[in-house]
């Protein structure tokens, strides 16, 4: 997918594994976090959420795993793709839905949530590496319309009355389930990214000032390269690089809060995001971005997400608008 960025400390991780294989999975008592393991890969229950009529798209699969405890998990993460309202696309090239700019996009097609009924009309504009759920005041006001490729950008409208809470949950989706991998880079088995941005018509803008945290992190081949510090579920130190065998690979998850949508959770424990560049995201070949750049970076916003673009597949986004 796009430019992987690696840390000092994963780059001396990658070298003590050796560039031509795969180290041995470390043992489960590795482990030190408060999340819970999965090993190996999922069980496929729906093979394919989407189908492109109109061009090219990965598979996007869903599935099920139990974990080292007994516990079963939805991977890569429970979403309401096939339930929840979907999104109005600025640009999807499986409907034929390719606008150069802004000034082609009929705009006042697009409907309105109402959250509040005295509240002011905002328009916001989406760019999501692969999938999000847009959420105000605990309300479901939209989700992605493609949830892995070709991607797309989204617009939606919602009535709020200020202070109101935005809340996102954004999945890197992946073709190998519970392995947080796909085949790219010429290995069956490369860990992809992510990359959130938005943008709304009331100034609010996706910046340092959101908090993420981590509900999914995998692939994990040595967990002690995994801490967590001050709420934060770090995997900075973790490898990235792409492989050809998975086996014994571990995913680390966390339990969402069912609350974590609304206003009144607290989030006072959660890190801020990390910033993104355009470059590290790599959006300069997708003119679902490029073609809308004056409503994204252009308008002030920023890509976030959680500490670990890479190896976190369901993060967990929120801000307060005051």
């Amino acid at each position: 997918m796009s430019k992987i960025q690696i840390s000092p400390i994963g780059a001396m991780v990658l070298l003590s594994l050796g560039l031509s294989g795969l180290a041995a999975a470390s043992s489960p008592s590795a482990y030190q976090g408060t999340g819970s393991l999965t090993q190996g890969s999922a069980t496929t229950l729906v093979p394919n959420l989407f189908e492109c009529a109109n061009g090219y798209s990965r598979v996007s699969p869903m599935g099920e795993i139990t974990d080292l405890n007994g516990k079963v998990w939805t991977v890569p993460a429970d979403n309401h793709f096939q339930t929840g309202p979907k999104a109005q696309n600025l640009y999807e090239e499986c409907q034929g839905l390719t606008p150069a700019n802004l000034g082609q996009v009929d705009q006042a097609s697009v409907p309105v949530v109402e959250v509040d009924p005295d509240g002011e009309v905002i328009t916001g504009y989406i760019f999501a590496d692969n999938y999000f759920e847009l959420y105000v005041n605990g309300q479901l006001i939209g989700v992605d319309a493609v949830p892995f490729t070709p991607f797309n950008s989204s617009i939606v409208k919602f009535k709020v009355s200020k202070p109101y809470t935005l809340a996102v949950k954004v999945i890197d989706w992946e073709e190998n389930l519970a392995l947080g991998s796909e085949r790219n880079r010429g290995t069956q088995y490369h860990p992809g990214d992510g990359g959130f941005i938005a943008s709304f018509s009331d100034g609010t803008v996706t910046n340092g000032d959101w908090q993420a945290q981590t509900f999914y992190t995998s692939p994990v081949y040595d967990l002690s390269c995994l801490s967590e510090k001050a709420g934060a579920r770090l995997s900075d130190s973790c490898q990235t690089r792409g492989q050809n065998d998975q086996s014994g690979v571990y995913g680390v998850h966390w339990d969402v809060p069912e609350d974590w949508a609304t206003q009144d959770f607290n989030d006072s424990t959660w890190p801020q995001v990390t910033l993104y560049t355009e470059d590290a995201i790599g959006v300069d070949n997708k003119p679902s971005y490029m073609n809308f750049i004056e409503q994204f970076s252009g308008a002030g916003a920023q890509f976030i997400w959680s500490s670990n673009v890479v190896l976190d597949n369901e993060v967990l986004l929120r801000y307060q608008v005051k």
